[in-house]
């Protein structure tokens, strides 16, 4: 019985404790999950302020960014008000001095009308004095008066009416040389063009002397069958690893750069060789050709342009002219139409057009007959392009009469691009021959004594017999100078004249 108590005893106790240690370590788990729970929540407080801190600064970038673009906006419409304001003030000032010419104008135009006025009354006076006097002759018919009045006043008035019409002719060349100064100048400054090198010949370096062998090959097979395939002539001399690629037609010639170029670097060279990359660098220069004029054209904005055309011009790019590019010429011809043409009311597009197609000719090959004005007129009228385009290819070389005012834009736009500096630079002997005609033209007129051409051609300085040549025949003959220069005469500039007349009256006292 006692055994049965303390077995009973025994189990009541270790349930006792086996309870009294699970109430002690749930108390404990209790208080551990209470402890993580603040911890979680710490770390999540923290973690939300540092999420606050970057929201935070990254509002204050934001808001600092905003700021600082504001704060460029802000600037930028100062600057443009600014600019505004002094473009303003610019036009203000161009109208007051357009309006303080205009009040000279007019100032001296009733000076003028004031001077007519007083030398009519003076005319009336005279001619009351002779009436007066032939009514006091006797003797004298009304026909005879009339004749030996008219006499007097036309030897009376005459140095009067030679002042006033030099006066006339002098006020119109000023007024009419100002305005086209004016015209050409706001045209030009709006074009910046680069001068161009010219390419008489193609240079290619050699690697090594041993090449040269292998191109002249054995008994010169290989250079002739490049010649007579090219259509060039290769130049070999004691120039160190250089060979020089000489032709008339600059497409051939580039043709057979790179083929030369691309043989060298094959290292195979025989006639087979050089027929395949003579092929493959015809098919690659027509490819850069149309290239090229597709480019003109775009860089110009021109649409509908005949695929033969774009051909034409891309093949303007290996020619040159004086030094100057022939396609880039036709460019920059092409913008000064479009300009002038804008600046004097007649269509830009049409200018332009006209403009870039007036050298076409010269790209066009030797099968056709006529000058290159009249070559690319035909073609561009095979082509479609309007009568008025047509024209003025023609005519800008004034070989066939003007039918439209784009006639002269391109002959003006022509002229500006050849002449202004950099752009064309004649050879030596050119220059001499050029001289010499120039002084042979000055001479030939009558009256004249000596002609010098100096400023290397750009003036020509003509000495008259003051006997011989009076001051309007002096300016006279300038004139007919002018006229014979420009249509015996290609210059790459613009020629001065000064024509001098000089008197001395030499005395000797003892």
């Amino acid at each position: 019985m006692n055994a049965v108590w303390a077995i009973f005893f025994s189990a009541i106790l270790g349930a006792t404790f086996t309870a009294i240690l699970i109430s002690i370590l749930t108390i404990r788990n209790r208080r551990l999950d209470k402890e993580k729970s603040k911890a979680t929540l710490f770390y999540a407080s923290r973690e939300a302020e540092i999420a606050a801190r970057e929201i935070k600064s990254k509002a204050e970038v934001e808001i600092e960014r905003s700021r600082t673009e504001l704060k460029r906006d802000e600037d930028r419409a100062k600057m443009e008000l600014e600019n505004s304001r002094r473009d303003l003030q610019r036009e203000r000032h161009e109208l007051e001095t357009i309006r303080r010419q205009l009040d000279e104008q007019r100032q001296k135009h009733e000076q003028d009308v004031l001077s007519l006025k007083e030398s009519r009354q003076s005319l009336g006076n005279q001619i009351r004095h002779y009436r007066r006097k032939l009514r006091e002759i006797a003797g004298i018919t009304q026909e005879e008066g009339r004749k030996f009045l008219l006499e007097e006043v036309e030897h009376e008035c005459q140095g009067e009416i030679r002042a006033k019409r030099r006066a006339l002719l002098e006020k119109g060349d000023k007024e009419v040389q100002q305005e086209a100064r004016k015209t050409l100048l706001t045209v030009m400054q709006r074009l910046a063009s680069q001068p161009h090198g010219d390419a008489l010949s193609a240079v290619v370096d050699l690697p090594n002397d041993e090449m040269k062998g292998r191109i002249i090959g054995k008994e010169g097979r290989n250079i002739k069958s490049f010649e007579a395939l090219s259509g060039t002539t290769l130049l070999i001399d004691e120039s160190p690893q250089t060979l020089l690629i000489s032709c008339f037609d600059p497409v051939r010639r580039e043709i057979a750069k790179i083929a030369m170029i691309n043989l060298i670097e094959d290292g195979r060279i025989h006639p087979a060789s050089i027929e395949e990359f003579l092929q493959k660098a015809q098919e690659q220069v027509m490819a850069e050709v149309s290239s090229y004029g597709g480019e003109a054209v775009d860089k110009l904005k021109i649409t509908g342009v005949h695929p033969d055309i774009l051909s034409l011009l891309g093949k303007l790019r290996y020619r040159f002219s004086l030094n100057q590019n022939v396609l880039d010429h036709s460019v920059e011809v092409a913008f000064l139409c479009s300009m002038i043409a804008s600046e004097i009311g007649l269509d830009p597009n049409v200018a332009k057009r006209a403009g870039l197609y007036h050298d076409i000719g010269k790209a066009v090959d030797h099968e056709y007959e006529g000058s290159h004005a009249t070559i690319g007129a035909d073609v561009l009228r095979r082509r479609g392009e309007p009568g008025a385009i047509v024209n003025a290819v023609a005519a800008h070389h004034e070989e066939v009469p003007a039918e439209s005012l784009y006639a002269p834009v391109v002959i003006i736009a022509d002229t500006l691009s050849a002449v202004r500096p950099g752009a064309r630079i004649e050879s030596h002997g050119n220059y001499l021959q050029r001289l010499e005609r120039l002084e042979a033209l000055a001479v030939e007129l009558p009256g004249v004594l000596e002609a010098y051409a100096i400023q290397a051609g750009r003036e020509i300085r003509v000495i008259v017999s003051p006997e011989k040549v009076g001051d309007e025949d002096a300016q006279q003959l300038a004139r007919t100078l002018r006229r014979k220069i420009e249509e015996e005469l290609q210059s790459p500039s613009v020629i001065k004249i000064t024509v001098i007349r000089e008197q001395r009256f030499i005395e000797t006292a003892k």
